[in-house]
């Protein structure tokens, strides 16, 4: 056999790359926590098919009952794939809002309204949690992280990076809302409808690309589930030891004594 025969061995020593596999983490955490694609189009459906309706024959009735019905769709549609529904259900509330409001006033325009009002409070939600010193990023990414709120007095890096990107969403979102509540005032229901559809998904990318770039660059989450497991499995080891000892649990000694 000629040395071209042989087998090589893969001389690829790469170490692991720590900072990408951050990266990695933080891309799935987010799209998990925010929908991905998939959650941007269930959120831009309802509200296109409404305004283009609107558009053409000028019918809040069927404008309406079109983006609730394709709102419910694509909540059937996710059940029969068994896959998360609580985006596609937010969708299906915030447009059912719509609905009933602008039937109640009347007003095509209205169709829009509560889910202006709730941007406008998400954002406030955003700057105030941050001034309060507990970044709204932070307690919707923590549970995806599996860190919980111990960022809060343990990784005060992962802080001051969740404080930035929810400052990010805060002004974001407000900068959205100084443009859609002016329209609302004086412009028509068309030109409103298309600008909101305009905005839907840019600032929303813009917000979730700053989130990921704060926290690439910050510290890794502490697991507190992989530490609570931890604890356990080493009391367990305790407890062996000491019943191997010929001695007795501190469980047991403890239900001894009470």
């Amino acid at each position: 056999m000629t040395s071209l025969d042989k087998p090589t061995e893969s001389t690829d020593q790469t170490p692991p790359d720590p900072a990408g596999d951050a990266r990695a983490v933080t891309e799935a955490a987010l799209f998990e926590a925010f929908g991905g694609v998939r959650g941007m189009v269930e959120t831009v459906v309802p509200g296109l098919l409404f305004v283009a309706i609107f558009t053409i024959d000028k019918d809040l009735h069927v404008s309406a009952i079109a983006a609730l019905i394709v709102s419910l769709v694509l909540v059937v549609v996710r059940l029969a794939m068994k896959d998360t529904v609580k985006h596609a259900f937010s969708g299906v509330f915030g447009v059912a809002f719509g609905v009933v409001f602008a039937m109640f006033t009347g007003n095509a325009k209205d169709f829009y309204l509560p889910g202006m009002l709730y941007t406008l409070g998400l954002a406030l939600a955003y700057i105030f949690t941050t001034l309060a010193g507990v970044p709204l990023i932070g307690l919707i990414l923590g549970p995806v992280f599996k860190e919980n709120l111990s960022w809060r007095t343990r990784n005060p890096g992962r802080k001051k990076a969740y404080a930035k990107a929810s400052w990010a969403w805060g002004l974001i979102l407000l900068a959205k809302c100084a443009i859609l509540f002016p329209l609302y005032w004086w412009s028509d229901t068309t030109r409103l409808g298309w600008v909101l559809v305009a905005l839907k998904i840019p600032p929303f990318l813009l917000a979730v690309w700053l989130t990921w770039v704060f926290l690439a660059k910050a510290p890794a989450p502490i697991d507190v589930f992989a530490e609570m497991e931890a604890e356990e499995k080493a009391e367990k080891e305790r407890e062996a030891a000491l019943t191997a000892e010929g001695g007795e649990p501190s469980g047991g000694r403890h239900r001894r004594e009470a």
